[in-house]
């Protein structure tokens, strides 16, 4: 029997594009069966800080970027996934799942993908409008991104629940700040691996691994992350999410966990719920010069 000892893989956080280890040094052995199968790092309120910092800093870029062009990046990111199934399936099994529910979170994931991004040049064309005014004012409503928004990942579907999250939030231009699921943190941190290699620019999809109950009090309070999308959390977290959105009134955007796997999350409204409507009024100026003409 060899007396060797496994080197673990460490899966480490994904800020503006890159994969730096958490500013804390801290870190977690997952472990299945007694079994030690990754070390996780345990990111810090500096590591969100950054993470904000990076979305903030790429969203006019991300956001100027044509909807055509974010939905052929959307489309690359399924294919990636596409051709990388074994390495998912693999890493859900050693988490915890089994292979027959492994595959069937792969294929809704990309399927998922694919609907969305087939949304992206077509938001406003549902939901723009120009509307009737009784002045003399060409008025007209557009939807526009919100932001930098804030996610937290379920802890039921780790992958197929962020890519819910995910597409939704980034087909429009928003640029997001992710925590990972605390029980299947892998998944997340491939799925930036697939992310950093797909056209999206660095720091429009920043992810997190650590401890929810320590981040997500510093991400629902930081100022400048205009929305925050989850999924159903404990009591006491989501509460605490609603309380502290109020400081800067970020939009809150509560998907039932219900709704993670089935088709009913597949709907513009969803991606409409990470959007702003801007109204614009445009002066019209008119001749009032009239002929008597008799």
């Amino acid at each position: 029997m060899s007396n060797r000892i496994k080197v673990l893989k460490t899966y480490k956080i994904f800020i503006d594009g890159k994969f730096p280890r958490t500013e804390s040094g801290r870190y977690v052995k997952l472990v299945k069966n007694n079994i030690p199968i990754a070390n996780v790092c345990l990111s810090s309120r500096k590591d969100l800080k950054n993470s904000v910092a990076s979305a903030r800093k790429i969203f006019d870029s991300w956001a100027s970027k044509s909807a055509y062009n974010r939905a052929q990046i959307m489309y690359r990111i399924a294919e990636m996934l596409e051709s990388r199934k074994e390495q998912y399936i693999e890493e859900l099994i050693l988490q915890g799942y089994n292979k027959e529910k492994s595959i069937v979170e792969l294929d809704k994931s990309i399927d998922r993908i694919i609907y969305f991004a087939g949304w992206s040049d077509k938001i406003n064309q549902v939901f723009g409008s120009v509307n009737p005014v009784a002045s003399s004012h060409y008025n007209f409503t557009v939807l526009e991104p919100s932001g930098v928004v804030g996610l937290i990942s379920s802890e039921e579907s780790p992958l197929l629940g962020l890519i819910s999250l995910i597409i939704p939030a980034i087909v429009t231009g928003n640029t997001t700040v992710i925590i990972a699921s605390e029980k299947y943190p892998l998944t997340s941190i491939s799925l930036a691996e697939v992310i950093s290699n797909s056209d999206v620019l660095g720091g429009v999809v920043n992810i997190l691994t650590g401890s929810k109950s320590e981040l997500i009090p510093h991400l629902a309070r930081h100022m400048d992350v205009n929305s925050i999308g989850f999924t159903e959390e404990k009591k006491d977290l989501r509460d605490q999410i609603y309380l502290d959105a109020v400081n800067n009134l970020k939009r809150v955007v509560e998907i039932p966990k219900s709704k993670i796997e089935s088709e009913e999350i597949e709907s513009p409204y969803i991606i409409k719920k990470f959007m702003e409507a801007k109204t614009t009024w445009h002066p019209i100026e008119k001749d009032f010069t009239f002929s008597n003409s008799y």
